[in-house]
């Protein structure tokens, strides 16, 4: 019996298995219509991985606020008519026996992006649906435009937005919250005094770059009893930036303020990084936020077949693993690992679905490395 397909249990939601789906922008809601609503594309591609065998089913980034989209066709978590379109979701994911959990998220300086296949690139100008972006300092990412520093009162309206969306969260049903603390959006402007260049309570120390995080953990924890995670890039991958060094120290804080699980990438916040990409290239750094914070971590990045999977939790480097890429190429790849080892009872097939487990070629071939 695999690691892969054990349940886990966090804060009395048990997950049932350990595959699970990474938040992956669909860049695909109307922004004049119905800004940050999710559409049936959102529905059909959350929905595919339910059906594939996924124990927990992450939507993309759902900003909290309309200035906190990464882009005017992202999805949000402000209004009751997103919490709606998300409650379709839910429902739909929790037919298929998956959890279902959102990442709620701010994009901060990164925010006001043209999607990656449009022409343009850099900041929308306003005439185009985009809007001034915002960040822990007037310090732009690369080609975009200059972010407006946000005050003492920007800041509590934006843990109090994150709290909101977290009660939003409830009604529509999720079984799991993520913070998104990481890829260079704005809870990690805040950590990285790459762009945190601040002389208050919000700047400076590392306490005090930490403190927006926190504050907004305690919100949304005093407002959802569910399993918390927060992802956060264990490293900005420049010199002088944010290591893995201040990502094991501020595992523990995430703890102690009520996180369930560290949800462990990287990168994200200075173009200059030199990250040393390759399979299960995060793995060491999120088995070392697990092993010296003592707390519980997913791991993440070029995760492509099921005995790499499946060595990482059971050498103790994870607790579970986030795939992205590989879902997108073959929505089946946990149902196929479970063919891969030889673990198949606990991953069963939706019985519209149980002929194709028949003979079928695709299902029985060996499990390619290459994340198809």
């Amino acid at each position: 019996m695999s690691r892969l397909f054990e349940p886990i249990t966090l804060r009395g939601t048990t997950i049932p298995n350990r595959v699970w789906v990474s938040p992956m922008c669909q860049y695909s809601c109307d922004p004049v219509q119905a800004p940050g609503v999710p559409t049936d594309w959102h529905l059909v591609h959350l929905g595919q991985f339910a059906l594939g065998g996924a124990g927990l089913v992450l939507t993309e980034a759902a900003a909290v606020v309309p200035e906190g989209r990464i882009s005017p066709q992202d999805a949000g978590l402000w209004n009751d008519e997103q919490t709606a379109a998300w409650t379709r979701v839910v429902d739909f994911l929790h037919a298929q026996g998956c959890a279902a959990g959102v990442q709620l998220a701010h994009a901060g300086r990164k925010a006001s992006t043209y999607r990656p296949w449009a022409e343009a690139t850099g900041s929308v100008p306003a005439g185009e649906h985009g809007w001034e972006t915002v960040g822990p300092s007037a310090v732009p990412f690369d080609g975009y435009a200059t972010p407006r520093a946000l005050d003492a009162d920007g800041i509590a309206a934006l843990v109090r937005a994150f709290a909101d969306a977290a009660r939003r969260a409830a009604d529509a049903g999720f079984d799991v919250v993520e913070l998104h603390a990481a890829h260079g959006y704005l809870l990690h402007q805040f950590l990285s005094p790459l762009s945190n260049h601040r002389t208050d309570a919000h700047g400076g120390s590392f306490e005090n770059r930490a403190r927006l995080l926190l504050e907004t953990l305690d919100a949304v924890r005093a407002v959802w009893a569910g399993p918390l995670l927060v992802r956060i890039s264990t490293s900005d991958w420049v010199e002088g930036g944010w290591d893995v060094e201040d990502s094991v120290r501020l595992a523990r804080l995430l703890a102690e303020h009520g996180a369930d699980l560290v949800d462990a990438s990287s990168g994200g916040n200075d173009p200059r990084q030199q990250i040393p990409v390759g399979p299960g290239y995060q793995v060491p750094n999120a088995a070392r936020v697990r092993r010296e914070a003592g707390v519980p971590v997913a791991a993440v990045g070029l995760i492509l077949d099921p005995t790499q999977a499946e060595q990482l939790l059971v050498s103790g480097d994870a607790d579970a693993v986030f795939l992205a890429r590989p879902l997108l190429a073959d929505p089946r790849w946990p149902q196929r690992a479970a063919v891969a080892l030889h673990d198949t009872d606990r991953l069963p097939w939706p019985a519209q679905y149980v002929r194709a487990t028949r003979d079928t070629v695709p299902l029985s071939r060996p499990f390619a490395r290459t994340g198809e």
